[in-house]
């Protein structure tokens, strides 16, 4: 896996915040964004969701749950930075919002 320079960054960046009012974005580098849900039962469920693909994909994000909050910070540990497999999970992230939340 190969780390994304700043201008693949901030393309991949652009097609993943294009549908989303709550923009990601690239914080002390790592692709960041916090959601809030309804409810912690919400939440679990999202996380639980997510878990799942991230397992299958063989990347596992760093993320927080605070009741019906869930703060991701992703990034590719192996390489030291964002990768593609960062932007794969978060587009999977924003097709769980989309299809369920």
């Amino acid at each position: 896996m190969k780390l994304l320079d700043t201008q693949q960054i901030t393309v991949f960046l652009n097609e993943l915040n294009q549908h989303t009012d709550n923009p990601w974005s690239v914080i002390e580098g790592t692709l960041y964004k916090q959601f809030k849900f309804k409810n912690f039962k919400t939440a679990f469920e999202f996380m639980s969701q997510i878990a799942s693909q991230a397992e299958n994909i063989n990347h596992h994000p760093d993320w927080c749950n605070s009741y019906n909050r869930v703060t991701f910070k992703l990034v590719t540990h192996e390489v030291g930075g964002i990768t593609g497999k960062d932007f794969e999970l978060a587009n999977f992230i924003e097709s769980c919002l989309q299809n369920h939340y």
